[in-house]
C-alpha cells in the first residue's frame, strides 16, 4: 500500500516537471480580465470591474459665439408678388400657362370669353354715332352763327352736347381697353398676358371655368429672385433676434450648402398657443430655392462666450438626446444629460450645457454604454 502511494507521488512531479520544462505560458492566465459592470438600480449609475479600461478625457474650454437655430420655410416676397388682374368675367376657352411656370412680361397667359366685352363694344358704337352726329350739329351751328342765322346761345348748346358726347366716346373707350381689348380691332374674345416676368406662384382657373370679376384672380406672378425665409421663434429667444441681424440658412433639400440672408420683420403678434412669433429673414434666391421648402436659420450673438469642448466619442447619442458618463469614484459613472453644439477641429465637439470646462468624462461613451448593455 505504502509502495502504491510512493508511486503516485512519483508520477505527480514527473508531470509537475514535464509541465515545468516545457517553457510554453498560458496566454489566458497573462491577459487582463474581462471588464465587467454591476448593474446599478438607478439607470443612470453604472458600476465597472476595471476602470483603467474606461479612458478619461477633460472638457476644455472654448470660445465661441451663443447660436439660436429656428425652422422655417421659403416664401415668396409680397413686394415681388403680383396679381394678374382682369376685370372682364366670362369662360376661360384658352389656358396657355400652368402653376410653377416661368412667364415673360406680355406673354398670353389665357383667353376668356366675355359678355362684358359685347356690351362694351355696344356702348362704344353708339358713343361713336352720337359723337359723330354732335360733331356734325356743331359744325352746322358755328356755319349759322357765321351767317347771323342764329343766336350765341345756340353755338355753345352744340359745342356743350358735343363736349359731352366726346366724354362718353372716351369713357366707352377706356372701359374696353380695361377689359383687356382694343377699340380699334373688336373682338368677343379677351387676351389676357402677364404684367410682369417670374413665376406662376398660384392658379384659380382651369379649361372651361368661369371668370367672375369679383372673384380671385386667374393667376399670381412672383420674382424669385429674392425670397422669404418665414420662421418661428420662441417668445424666451426674441431678445437674441433684431432687425438687420445675419442669418446662415440651410435648406432640408440641400444641407451642405448655407445661405446669407438678414432680418427685415420680427411679427408684432405672437401666437397664443405655441409662444412663438413669425421672423422674417430676406435671402438671394440663386435658383434652387423652392417656395414651401423647409429651411433652418442660424442666429449667431456678436459676443463670444466660454463654453465646454470635449471629444466627439464622450457624447453617446442616445434615444434623441446627448449624454455623457462622468466619474462618481470608486469604478461608478453617472450619464449626464448635455446638449451638444458644433463639431470642432481635432475631433471635437462644442457642449452648448450640461457640462463644464474642467470636467472629467468617459473618453468613448459608446463602449461603456454596449459593455453595460452586454451584461
Amino acid at each position: 500500500m505504502r509502495n502504491l502511494a510512493n508511486a503516485g507521488l512519483a508520477l505527480l512531479a514527473v508531470l509537475a516537471g514535464s509541465g515545468c520544462d516545457s517553457g510554453r505560458a498560458n496566454p489566458a492566465a497573462e491577459a487582463p480580465p474581462p471588464a465587467q459592470v454591476i448593474p446599478e438600480p438607478d439607470g443612470d449609475f453604472v458600476q465597472v470591474s476595471e476602470p483603467s479600461q474606461f479612458p478619461l478625457a477633460v472638457a476644455v474650454e472654448y470660445n465661441a459665439a451663443p447660436k439660436l437655430v429656428v425652422t422655417g420655410s421659403v416664401s415668396p416676397d409680397v413686394s415681388r408678388t403680383v396679381p394678374v388682374v382682369t376685370l372682364a368675367s366670362g369662360r376661360v376657352v384658352d389656358v396657355r400657362a400652368r402653376l410653377g411656370d416661368t412667364v415673360r412680361k406680355g406673354q398670353l397667359l389665357l383667353r376668356v370669353r366675355s359678355d362684358d366685352v359685347s356690351a362694351g363694344y355696344s356702348d362704344y358704337r353708339k358713343a361713336v354715332a352720337d359723337e359723330l352726329l354732335t360733331r356734325k350739329q356743331l359744325a352746322r351751328a358755328t356755319d349759322l352763327l357765321a351767317h347771323g342765322a342764329i343766336p350765341q346761345s345756340a353755338l355753345e348748346a352744340a359745342q356743350d352736347a358735343e363736349d359731352k358726347a366726346l366724354a362718353t366716346l372716351q369713357t366707352a373707350s377706356e372701359h374696353l381697353r380695361l377689359l383687356g381689348n382694343d377699340p380699334d380691332h373688336p373682338s368677343a374674345v379677351v387676351a389676357i398676358t402677364a404684367p410682369v416676368s417670374g413665376v406662376i406662384t398660384d392658379q384659380q382657373v382651369t379649361q372651361g371655368s368661369s371668370i367672375e370679376s369679383h372673384s380671385a384672380n386667374p393667376f399670381t406672378i412672383s420674382d424669385l429672385s429674392r425670397v422669404w425665409i418665414i420662421c418661428d421663434v420662441y417668445e424666451n429667444n426674441l431678445p437674441q433676434v433684431h432687425i438687420g441681424q445675419a442669418a446662415e440658412i440651410r435648406l432640408n433639400a440641400y444641407p451642405n450648402q448655407v445661405f446669407t440672408g438678414r432680418v427685415s420683420n420680427i411679427g408684432a403678434i405672437l401666437d397664443p398657443n405655441i409662444r412663438t412669433a413669425k421672423v422674417r429673414i430676406e435671402v438671394r434666391n440663386p435658383g434652387i430655392m423652392r417656395i414651401g421648402m423647409f429651411a433652418t436659420a442660424t442666429f449667431r450673438g456678436a459676443k463670444k462666450l466660454p463654453r465646454a469642448a470635449v471629444p466627439a466619442g464622450a457624447i453617446l447619442h442616445l434615444h434623441d438626446r446627448d449624454w455623457v458618463f462622468v466619474p462618481q469614484g470608486d469604478r461608478r459613472y453617472r450619464r449626464v444629460a448635455v446638449v451638444a453644439g458644433d463639431s470642432l477641429p481635432n475631433n471635437m465637439q462644442e457642449i452648448l450645457s450640461g457640462l463644464a470646462a474642467g470636467q472629467r468624462v468617459v473618453a468613448n461613451a459608446l463602449t461603456l454604454q454596449n459593455t453595460a448593455d452586454n451584461e
